[in-house]
């Protein structure tokens, strides 16, 4: 039975969804720089997961950015650490917080109207503006 991963009360992701590469990472890193694959190339089909309401799909692509390719997969790359595992955990938790920051319903909108006082304060400066920039277009005295 394929283990699940808890995003919220109501989402839970199936591991077999998640596809992971190790690629050699770059940057410092000593002897092993070379020799071994440490960094992460965790990907998840938005698209395609069975897991996902439709609508939590929909912000997550959208809240992806540039780690979404146009066939609907999030790619999340890890070479923090210097290891496999570490990584691979690295790679995993992000996707779990950009998914349950998805998972959050946007607060909606209330359309509020400006109070009086605050219009009244907005002429106010207006008319002082004005006032300045006409004392600006007066005729230059020659004395």
């Amino acid at each position: 039975m394929p283990a699940m991963i808890r995003i919220t009360d109501k989402v839970s992701l199936d591991e077999t969804e998640l596809e992971e590469n190790f690629v050699r990472a770059s940057g410092p890193g000593g002897q092993n720089v070379n020799k071994l694959s440490t960094a992460v190339q965790l990907r998840f089909d938005v698209r395609r997961s069975p897991s996902l309401p439709n609508d939590v799909a929909i912000r997550l692509m959208h809240l992806a950015g540039q780690r979404l390719t146009n066939d609907g997969v999030i790619v999340i790359i890890a070479q923090r650490h210097r290891t496999q595992e570490r990584n691979r955990q690295d790679a995993r938790d992000r996707l779990v917080e950009l998914i349950r920051e998805a998972a959050t319903p946007p607060k909606p909108r209330r359309a509020t109207k400006p109070t009086k006082a605050s219009k009244q304060r907005r002429l106010e400066s207006k008319k002082r503006r004005s006032g300045v920039k006409s004392l600006r277009q007066g005729k230059p005295s020659f004395d």
